[in-house]
C-alpha cells in the first residue's frame, strides 16, 4: 500500500538539498536515510533519501543524485510515497493510517448513522473526515478529539458527538457578535 509522507518545497542551497512539508507523524522511519519513495509525478522518481536535517523549524532532505540547486528546484511541488505494508499500525494507538479511517461508517454517540468517511483531508491546522451522507451530500467533520470520541476498527465505525450545526446547519449556534463584546 502507498501513503502519501511529503511533498518538495523549494531547493535549499546549491548542494541540492530540498524543503519537505512532511504529511506523516514518522518523519524519522518514512523519511530517513535510506528510504526510498515513489514520486507523483512518477516521471521524477522513484527518490532514494541521502541525509537529512532540520533547519529553523524546517525538514531538508538531499536525495542520492540531486547534486546542485538546479536538480533539486527541478523536484518542487512532487509528492513523496512510501510503500508501507497494509497491515502495519502506527506505533500511537491513538493515530491511524488514513487507509484505516477510509470507509468507516460515521455514528453520533446515540447510533444515528451520519454516513461514511470517503476521504481524509490533511490541513494545516487540523485534518477533516470527509463525509458522505446517505443522501449523497457531504459535511466535513474535525478529526479532533472533543468531536471524535472513538475510532474501533474492528467494529469500523467511528463515533462522534457533533456539536450543534455541524450535521445541520439549522441549529448552527452564534457563538457571539461584535455588538454583546461591547464592539463598535
Amino acid at each position: 500500500m502507498q501513503l502519501v509522507v511529503g511533498r518538495i518545497g523549494r531547493a535549499h542551497g546549491i548542494k541540492g538539498e530540498v524543503t519537505v512539508e512532511v504529511r506523516t507523524d514518522e518523519p524519522e522511519l518514512r523519511l530517513g536515510p535510506g528510504a526510498v519513495l515513489m514520486t507523483d509525478p512518477a516521471g521524477r522518481g522513484p527518490l532514494t533519501v541521502e541525509s537529512g536535517r532540520v533547519h529553523s523549524g524546517r525538514l531538508l532532505l538531499r536525495f542520492t543524485g540531486v547534486a546542485d540547486r538546479n536538480a533539486a528546484e527541478a523536484l518542487r511541488n512532487t509528492v513523496l510515497i512510501a510503500d508501507v505494508d497494509p497491515d502495519e499500525t502506527p506505533e500511537d494507538p491513538e493515530e491511524f493510517y488514513d487507509h484505516q479511517l477510509v470507509d468507516l461508517d460515521v455514528v453520533t454517540l446515540d447510533g444515528k448513522s451520519v454516513g461514511r468517511i470517503s476521504e481524509i483531508a490533511h490541513l494545516p491546522s487540523q485534518d477533516l473526515f470527509i463525509v458522505e451522507r446517505p443522501d449523497g451530500g457531504e459535511v466535513m467533520i474535525p478529526f479532533v478529539e472533543e468531536i471524535v470520541t472513538e475510532i474501533d476498527l474492528d467494529a469500523q465505525r467511528a463515533v462522534i458527538d457533533p456539536p450543534p450545526g455541524l450535521l445541520d446547519a439549522e441549529r448552527a449556534e452564534v457563538a457571539g457578535s461584535r455588538d454583546e463584546q461591547g464592539g463598535n
